[in-house]
């Protein structure tokens, strides 16, 4: 029977020997193929907390929803003026709530990039288009339009050239 975590001895023979151990438990893990990360737990968060699909996609639609309009009304709304040093901590403390909120059930990723690597580390593609499609839903198309459309209204002003 092979265990993920084999126990690490040290011994006086030195270090190469705990390397090797180390090298054997990462690389052929299971049935002696080799292959790095064979882990086969699920790397999609909600596969492990019991949130079907469906309520994943639409918590990732408004972690990122509200993420990118809190982006849009400290940062990037030229109605605001400049609101120094609360843009950055506004956008923390939004980005720390969605964590808070929905890591426990989707992972909290609002960017594709967070979920691809452990994904791509762990060859679990298993309803990873949910990491992707909220994102682009929820912070690309609807709030992004929504305070485009309603709070600044087409009235971009180009930036003095001091500003850049």
């Amino acid at each position: 029977m092979t265990f993920l975590i084999q126990p690490i001895t040290t011994s006086t023979t030195g270090w190469i020997p705990t390397f090797l151990t180390v090298m054997d438990t990462f690389f052929f893990q299971f049935d002696g193929r080799l292959y790095p990360f064979s882990c086969s737990m699920p790397t999609s968060a909600f596969a492990l907390s019991g949130v079907s699909v469906w309520s994943a996609f639409v918590f990732e639609i408004v972690m990122t929803f509200g993420l990118v309009y809190t982006v849009y009304a400290v940062a990037v709304d030229p109605k605001k003026g400049d609101l120094g040093i609360i843009a950055p901590i506004a956008i923390g403390f939004i980005v720390g709530a969605n964590i808070l909120a929905g890591g426990a059930f989707t992972g909290a990723s609002m960017n594709p990039a967070v979920s691809f690597g452990p994904a791509l580390v762990s060859w679990d593609w298993t309803n990873h288009w949910v990491y992707w499609a909220g994102p682009l839903v929820g912070g690309g198309q609807l709030a992004g339009i929504i305070y485009e459309l309603i709070f600044i209204g087409g009235s971009h002003e180009p930036l003095p050239t001091t500003d850049y």
